[in-house]
């Protein structure tokens, strides 16, 4: 699929068919992901990829039992057979924005606190939400489907228990697998505005 239809056909899918998904195709969606823009050459974004069984962590500790059983979306969410966390570590850009060629930055290690408070910006989200857009664009590209998850709850928990180092935060999960066709769409709000909308502004807002 061209990227531009790619874009354009992108949606998020919330209603999955319990068929597995080639392993190979993930694989490569995943390195796909890994591809896209790190602030500094830090590298500082990482995925645990849950598949099968394996997702239930996720929904056990990522949301709550009565959100499970009073949603109507949750059943076909929990059916995608793949859930790939995102994780980012602040530390590896605290501390590659004190090395040398980075310093002048004032982003680097300090004596108060982890170093991160210095950040206007925290580039470790930025840095894993650009992996995961790229995430949801192949996985459209490959005539799957994928959603976008945040990070509510239960994240300290989930870690822990899928043993991921000290240091990490997850920033969301993205489901991805076959669309069913039994989605529920969004009630609260239609489309993105198009450019013609008052979302682009030339020169000054």
């Amino acid at each position: 699929m061209e990227l531009t239809e790619a874009i354009r056909q992108r949606r998020m899918v919330r209603s999955f068919a319990a068929d597995p998904i080639d392993a190979d195709l993930v694989e490569r969606l995943l390195d796909d992901s890994l591809r896209g823009p790190t602030a500094g050459n830090t590298r500082g974004v990482a995925w645990v990829v849950l598949r099968g069984p394996d997702t239930a962590i996720y929904w056990e500790y990522a949301t709550t039992a009565g959100w499970r059983s009073g949603s109507e979306r949750y059943p076909g969410m929990s059916r995608a057979p793949v859930v790939a966390l995102s994780l980012c570590s602040p530390t590896a850009y605290v501390e590659r924005y004190g090395e040398p060629d980075k310093e002048g930055s004032g982003l680097g290690p300090s004596q108060h606190g982890d170093g991160t408070g210095s950040w206007p910006i925290p580039y470790w989200f930025g840095d894993a939400g650009c992996s995961i857009m790229l995430l949801l664009l192949g996985a459209t590209a490959a005539g799957l489907g994928a959603a976008f998850l945040g990070n509510f709850r239960g994240e300290g928990e989930l870690l822990d228990a899928l043993g991921v180092p000290a240091g990490w935060r997850l920033f969301g999960a993205v489901l991805i697998g076959t669309p069913d066709g039994k989605d529920h769409p969004s009630e609260s709000r239609g489309r993105r505005p198009t450019t013609g909308a008052g979302v682009v502004h030339r020169s000054r807002w």
